[in-house]
């Protein structure tokens, strides 16, 4: 059934999905209408290459469900995107928007492209074409927009504008993650890190770990990874490795965290910056430490690797890092202390709710310090709500969070009925 969501990543979705439902005892007639999105769209994006030449991206949304509000989810470009994988993440993206107690349902999108092989202009031009062809599917209270690998905030500003101009009219409310200057709000870029780096400081107090005298390894030095490498290391954590897609480095003294974003500014990625550091990349994920963060992309935390690892907090800043079969591992294994996804990088969409407040209403709020601090309010609530639930139902922390946020949307799709 629904074939056209196969593929390893919605594959694992789907077993996350049936052990959850099997806690919550819900009945089979109702697991599909839970589990399949509301609406899948594919598009095709011709642009104008620099050279003159037209070329066509595939361009994918997955609206998951709309029972408790708008769909909101992410925008990614990248070369490995296919509807399977979007759809699994939107799905992610509604157990995260119910667990953290958001008038959302999950969204995903993607096109299938490196970004980084297109000139300024062209990227331009994809994102204006992919918002295009998306126009009659979205909207301020349908489906919201947002980063994710690949885009940033000057991607967001060439959706707002292009659905604005469609609109006839300025519509900040149709994405967040913008500029300020666009409508965007204050400490969104940073969000989801500090907030990796909030529940990081709360799981070191439920296990008792001084986070002064602790080591950390963070694979993904993008927008998320980096972030909670800077915040690890202005509170005293020892970072003995860092990688992202063009370098892995480890240094068992502590890596210069402060120096190399000094290079990432300058260079874009961590190649070329050390020769002595250098290491394989597949090894960061089982160097002993502290505290491991994957902030990369899914499915890199196999059964044999979560064999290997050592660590006792391990934050999964990325969506979907860990394996189904991974998981059986980790639940035999109480010495490692999980933060799950969906609730360790849920302050990116805490904070674009904020951002889509603010925007509807037009009422701005002044100091970044106020957004950051009740983001940090409704993290903690998820997170205590997490831990509690996992003792009650004598479950993972991964499964108590799947199953507050598979309860609440089944609950609004019971009281609703059919339609949304």
């Amino acid at each position: 059934m629904f074939d056209i969501y196969g593929g390893p990543v919605f594959n694992m979705a789907r077993q996350q999905f049936l052990q959850a439902a099997d806690i919550l005892e819900i009945p089979n007639d109702q697991r599909d209408r839970l589990l399949y999105p509301k609406r899948a769209i594919a598009v095709t994006c011709p642009i104008h290459r620099d050279d003159g030449s037209t070329v066509v991206y595939e361009g994918y949304r997955v609206q998951h469900h709309l029972s408790l509000g708008p769909s909101k989810g992410g925008v990614r470009f990248s070369p490995h995107v296919d509807l399977g994988e979007v759809a699994a993440l939107s799905l992610w993206m509604s157990w995260k928007c119910a667990l953290m107690n958001l008038p959302y349902g999950g969204a995903k999108g993607g096109v299938r492209v490196d970004p980084y092989s297109l000139s300024h202009k062209e990227l331009e031009a994809l994102s204006r074409r992919f918002m295009q062809e998306l126009i009659p599917f979205v909207g301020p209270h349908v489906d919201v927009m947002a980063p994710d690998i690949g885009t940033n905030e000057q991607v967001m500003a060439w959706f707002m504008d292009t659905y604005s101009n469609d609109a006839g009219r300025t519509v900040t409310e149709i994405v967040t993650g913008k500029p300020v200057s666009c409508g965007g709000t204050a400490g969104r870029r940073e969000a989801t890190g500090r907030g990796v780096t909030h529940l990081i400081f709360r799981a070191s107090e439920e296990i008792k770990l001084n986070l002064s005298q602790s080591s950390a390894v963070i694979q993904g030095f993008g927008n998320v990874g980096s972030v909670v490498a800077s915040e690890l290391y202005d509170l005293g954590v020892k970072i003995l490795a860092i990688s992202d897609h063009t370098a892995a480095y480890h240094d068992p003294k502590g890596l210069n965290i402060p120096e190399i974003l000094k290079y990432i500014a300058t260079h874009g990625v961590l190649k070329g910056y050390s020769t002595e550091a250098l290491i394989d990349p597949a090894t960061i994920l089982t160097i002993k430490c502290d505290i491991l963060v994957p902030a990369a992309v899914e499915r890199v935390i196999t059964e044999e690797i979560a064999n290997k690892i050592e660590c006792k907090i391990l934050a999964e800043a990325a969506n979907g890092p860990t394996t189904v079969e991974a998981d059986a591992v980790f639940a035999k294994r109480p010495d490692i202390f999980i933060i799950p996804d969906i609730l360790c990088n849920s302050g990116g969409v805490t904070v674009s709710y904020f951002e889509w407040v603010q925007d509807l209403q037009q009422f701005f709020w002044e100091e970044e310090e106020e957004v950051i601090n009740r983001m940090k309010k409704i993290m903690d609530k998820g997170f205590y709500e997490t831990i509690s639930s996992a003792k009650q139902l004598k479950t993972t922390n991964r499964m108590a969070a799947t199953c507050a946020g598979l309860r609440r949307v089944h609950l609004a799709k019971q009281a609703r009925g059919l339609f949304p």
